[in-house]
């Protein structure tokens, strides 16, 4: 009850140092499961914050984890891109995102970075429970034209290219998947969970499959959100998309390793594709590339499981998944 109290008071003197108004009330948004986030009522509507129009008398602010959370290789204070990426978005696209007001990582009031933004309207996808299957599927073909405009931003470079600096950008694709790869199963065996043998072996299969990758050589490098799903779409009554939220995973690199982050996330569905414009064409490269990308994105609740989430059983799970997974794919590239 303390430590809550306590960052009661932070959060209000975050708004009186920052807003220079009285936050009169606030509710934590129960959804988040990586970042604190906040709906922060003023006590007056503002006429600007940090030279950008407000419009009501509601903000979000969302506060990172605690240094000591545990955290992925990408995800340390990968709050900090945030920013950028929704100019990006604000300026190049018909994207729905919050205007960000705010960042602060000086620890001068909190002892970790947080974000003051804007609120937009409209209840998250996975809280809709009125949401019948035609507007879900509305959604679903909206996602896919957003996404889309989203894919068509590109960068030189491939990797997590933001502020928060996980990795050296990588003149290609496969550099970059090579070295997200290596520091993955490297964050797994820290945690305990893969052997040596087993991080060698795991290494030198994408190692082996490097082939599959080069056929999509000079494919731009995108802007990838790296986490859609129900939680992070904002929608309305009429089933319009209101709001695309939670960018601190984004990375730029090929949009295929999106796609599977959509199937492990339920989003794909064929209104989603009809949206975006795209058949996907299975063959033995895609089915390759689909299974490493499906296990990065699996392989890392084992170290969430052990660090975060204090489940040791949880991770094994996953680990028992994912050793499922390799299996799959020795036997597809006829290794085992």
């Amino acid at each position: 009850m303390r430590e809550i109290e306590d960052l009661n008071n932070k959060i209000k003197k975050i708004v009186q140092e920052k807003l220079f108004t009285k936050c009169i009330d606030f509710k934590k948004i129960e959804t988040g499961l990586f970042n604190d986030t906040y709906i922060i009522k003023l006590d007056h509507v503002l006429d600007e914050i940090a030279s950008q129009p407000i419009n009501n008398d509601e903000i979000i602010i969302r506060i990172a984890p605690p240094e000591d959370a545990g955290f992925l290789f990408y995800e340390k204070n990968m709050m900090a891109q945030e920013p950028s990426i929704h100019s990006i978005l604000l300026e190049k696209t018909s994207v729905p995102v919050p205007r960000i007001y705010f960042y602060d990582n000086s620890k001068s009031i909190l002892d970790r970075g947080f974000l003051i933004m804007e609120k937009l309207e409209g209840t998250t996808l996975s809280q809709a429970y009125w949401a019948t299957k035609n507007i879900r599927n509305k959604v679903f073909k909206q996602m896919g034209v957003l996404l889309k405009e989203i894919h068509q931003i590109h960068e030189v470079k491939y990797g997590y290219l933001g502020e928060h600096h996980p990795m050296e950008p990588q003149e290609t694709w496969w550099d970059a998947f090579s070295i997200m790869w290596k520091k993955m199963l490297r964050d797994i065996y820290n945690c305990k969970f893969y052997t040596k043998k087993e991080v060698k072996r795991f290494e030198a299969l994408l190692e082996q499959s490097k082939s599959h990758f080069q056929v999509r050589e000079g494919i731009p490098s995108s802007l990838l959100h790296m986490d859609v799903w129900a939680q992070n779409i904002l929608i309305n009554k009429k089933g319009e998309i209101t709001g695309v939220v939670d960018w601190d995973r984004a990375l730029w690199g090929d949009p295929e390793i999106e796609f599977a982050v959509l199937d492990y996330c339920g989003i794909s569905y064929p209104p989603f594709w009809e949206g975006y414009g795209l058949e996907r064409n299975e063959n033995l490269s895609l089915r390759v590339r689909d299974l490493f990308y499906l296990l990065y994105e699996h392989q890392k609740y084992i170290p969430i499981n052990v660090w975060r989430r204090k489940n040791l059983p949880r991770a094994q799970a996953y680990k028992n998944d994912c050793i499922r997974l390799f299996s799959k794919l020795g036997e597809l590239l006829g290794n085992i």
